[in-house]
């Protein structure tokens, strides 16, 4: 079984007990891509996005940024239809 294989991962939402989610394929490319930034609101994140955003743009990808209104709720529903609606990849930025 491979590293990858083995891993459990918890959505940090109060689950209870782990949901099984099957992984989602790697995107084959960036270029001509959209890809979300999602800000979720906690010092810092806009820093390390910035920096994941100029990545993306040399490898062709478009980019598309979105704030949480907090860090400390998940993204409201409308927020997250919103980057699924327009978005073939996100990245989420997680910082302090």
């Amino acid at each position: 079984m491979s590293e990858a294989a083995s891993r459990v991962f918890l959505d940090p939402t109060s689950e209870r007990r782990p949901a099984v989610r099957g992984r989602v394929p790697r995107l084959d490319s960036l270029r001509g891509r959209k890809l979300g930034l999602l800000d979720i609101s906690k010092a810092r994140g806009d820093v390390f996005l910035n920096r994941i955003e100029e990545r993306l743009r040399e490898r062709g990808a478009e980019v598309i940024r979105f704030r949480k209104p907090t860090f400390t709720k998940p993204a409201p529903v409308d927020l997250r239809h919103e980057i699924a609606v327009q978005c073939d990849a996100v990245v989420e930025a997680l910082a302090d």
